[in-house]
């Protein structure tokens, strides 16, 4: 018989599944997620997630539009198309800056968008999770934690037996039928 995905533990409340979370952290898992209809404050710092990578990508992002829109009006003033106008000079950071600036603003933003997709591995269009029966409930009303198998302390006895210690509403054995 093939190995579950793992388990779901249901929580009928918002406190609840934020405990369980912590509960779950501090047993060392390290394989596992929760699932709420809603954002819950402190969620987490109760999983023990660390920061997010994406306002990197938006900063790489920001500095490639600025320095584009620099460079393209310094190549353009300095070598593709000299023209003195007045007596200026061929370059002058002032004059491309509005360029500069709404590049700044969209790369910015693509860069934004991408590292959602990368830090978040999307699209995702299937997740063993959705062969929940009640999944719905958690796009609505439920909570719940899934502790995943390929976690190194899973053990079908012992991970049941310390998601019976959370109290949850129901414990579900978690099938990844996609791959059967």
């Amino acid at each position: 018989m093939s190995k579950p995905y793992g388990y779901l533990a249901l929580f009928e409340s918002a406190p609840a599944v934020y405990h369980a979370a912590r509960s779950v952290r501090e047993a060392g898992f390290k394989k596992w997620d929760v699932f709420t209809p809603f954002p819950i404050h402190g969620m987490d710092g109760a999983m023990g997630l660390h920061r997010s990578k994406v306002p990197a990508f938006t900063l790489i992002g920001g500095i490639i539009g600025f320095a584009t829109g620099m460079l393209t009006a310094w190549y353009m003033g300095q070598f593709d198309y000299p023209l003195i106008v007045g007596g200026k000079p061929f370059f002058s950071p002032i004059f491309p800056f509005p360029v500069a600036y709404e590049l700044t603003i969209l790369l910015a933003a693509f860069g934004t968008i991408g590292g959602m997709f990368i830090t978040n591995r999307l699209p995702m269009h299937y997740h063993p999770v959705m062969n929940y029966d009640k999944f719905r409930h958690l796009t609505d009303d439920k909570f719940a934690v899934v502790i995943e198998s390929g976690d190194e302390l899973f053990s079908e006895a012992a991970t049941r037996e310390f998601l019976e210690s959370l109290h949850p509403a129901e414990i579900a054995v978690i099938n990844d039928e996609e791959e059967e």
